[in-house]
């Protein structure tokens, strides 16, 4: 524990709903939900305005929709969060060198490895300043904790929301943390608290009260020594400076289970493609290139070839990918597909031809019947190891054949999806958003970052004159409540 406030914690206030609104003026002041659309998606953040109806992160969106039907349900656009992500993140090394990034929304600052002598004075004064820098540089806002302690300044952080700072002065903590819910305490989730409401623990303060004995009888010794010093308010862990990844991948869980292998190799080497640009956009190559693939009945198989060296070559990586679905079964359907690159490196092998001709596949099966189960990933920077296991056949050879296709007519091939809340461009109209599809049409609103409301129009969804595309980047005006505290 510190004798001075002087770790910092970030944390940007419903993050990614918070960059739809500043992107899309219409949504300024709604009701914004981000995350899976279909029946099985799931909430990934929902604004201040949403949370108002009861919608809450982790929840299925089918149950928020029912709580909140009149908001704006929207896919998450990673490749934009990352951009205001890195004008974060840049903000924050400009006060020390030692940033330990948690998520693209949030991070830990030791501002004395600033070189900088720091009171609760010049703490907060620094805390002021990082909040209307970055108010002023993306137009969102975000909340600050300052403490001597890790687990202090984000607890800071959590009480200032939203928009706000909050600053434990050493010597306070105990007085702070008694009245809270266990529930505040990191390791403290669902089952933990249960555990403790049972034994007549509820808050920060009974734990403290308990004894450090009474808690590692009831949850064992590592477990119960921690609890028992959080509360007290003693943590000692460092912050500690970013490690590279160890893998990149993404995945994606279908609405509807699907079964036409060509459909499915066509997603395959959708996913590859975007692999490689999250590889690019980290700065690295790979050397493993595994699947994933979660059947019908939630058994999930994953796949893995290793490559001579690391590769950051798209084509390279959709061959593997398309060699390891070759060993793979879908008969029966597949609800998710993933494709991620392991064995990380900051440089490339030159000789790519010669991958793609001369590999070492060695795949695993995370579950070869029913009964097996698989971790999810996430579309993400894994900080894990893979997935990978025990060599199977299947995936020996790249001219193994395909899995027999199942009985019936195959799926025709889908028309262009226009998921709410995506990218697009008119050559007449300029960029926008899509509102909403269906019936063969789609609805875009035209507008883009620092315009007025834009207008609404309905076109085909075959239009030639209507593409796909890329984000416009977001460039906070630096006006008070450009995008408000959401």
């Amino acid at each position: 524990m510190r004798a001075a406030p002087t770790i910092l914690h970030l944390d940007m206030d419903a993050f990614y709903a918070s960059v739809e609104q500043a992107s899309k003026p219409s949504l300024r002041g709604k009701a914004v939900i981000v995350g899976g659309l279909g029946p099985r998606g799931v909430v990934a953040t929902a604004s201040y305005e949403a949370r108002r109806f009861g919608v809450h992160s982790a929840m299925p969106t089918a149950q928020a929709r029912r709580l909140c039907p009149n908001g704006a349900y929207l896919i998450p656009r990673f490749s934009l969060y990352r951009q205001v992500s890195d004008v974060v993140m840049a903000l924050l090394r400009e006060l020390s060198p030692l940033v330990e990034p948690l998520s693209l929304d949030e991070a830990f600052v030791d501002l004395e490895a600033g070189g900088v002598a720091f009171d609760s004075r010049t703490a907060r004064s620094t805390g002021e300043r990082l909040r209307a820098d970055i108010r002023a540089a993306t137009g969102l806002s975000g909340s600050v904790g300052l403490a001597g302690s890790k687990m202090l300044a984000k607890v800071a952080s959590e009480e200032a929301k939203p928009a706000g700072l909050l600053l434990i002065e050493p010597g306070t903590e105990r007085e702070l943390l008694a009245p809270m819910s266990v529930r505040t305490l990191p390791g403290v989730g669902p089952a933990t608290g249960e555990h403790l409401r049972r034994a007549g623990i509820t808050t920060v303060g009974d734990l403290a009260e308990a004894g450090e004995d009474e808690l590692v009888r009831m949850l064992g010794r590592a477990h119960g020594v921690g609890l028992y010093r959080m509360a007290l308010g003693l943590d000692d862990r460092p912050v500690v400076a970013e490690r590279d990844a160890k893998s990149v991948s993404v995945e994606d869980t279908f609405d509807v289970d699907l079964h036409d292998r060509v459909r499915i190799r066509t997603e395959v080497q959708r996913l590859a493609d975007r692999c490689v640009q999250r590889l690019r956009g980290s700065g690295h190559s790979g050397r493993t290139i595994v699947l994933k693939v979660r059947r019908y009945d939630f058994s999930t198989l994953t796949r893995s070839e290793t490559l001579r060296g690391p590769t950051d070559d798209p084509a390279v990586v959709r061959e593997a990918a398309a060699r390891l679905l070759e060993g793979v079964d879908t008969t029966g359907g597949v609800r998710l597909l993933g494709v991620g690159v392991t064995g990380l490196a900051d440089y490339t092998q030159e000789d790519l031809f010669a991958q793609s001709l001369a590999t070492e596949p060695d795949g695993a099966d995370g579950a070869g019947g029913a009964g097996g189960t698989g971790e999810e990933a996430g579309t993400a920077v894994a900080d894990g190891t893979g997935a990978a296991a025990a060599p199977v056949g299947a995936s020996e050879a790249s001219g193994a054949p395909a899995a027999a296709e199942p009985p019936g007519e195959p799926e025709p091939a889908p028309e262009r999806r226009w998921p709410a809340g995506s990218d697009v461009r008119h050559t007449v109209y300029g960029p926008g958003w899509v509102q909403g599809s269906g019936v063969g049409r789609v609805t875009v609103r035209f507008e883009q970052p620092g315009s007025e409301p834009g207008r609404v129009r309905t076109f085909r969804v075959e239009d030639p004159e209507l593409e796909p595309s890329d984000p416009l980047p977001l460039v906070g005006d630096g006006e008070p409540g450009a995008a408000g505290p959401a």
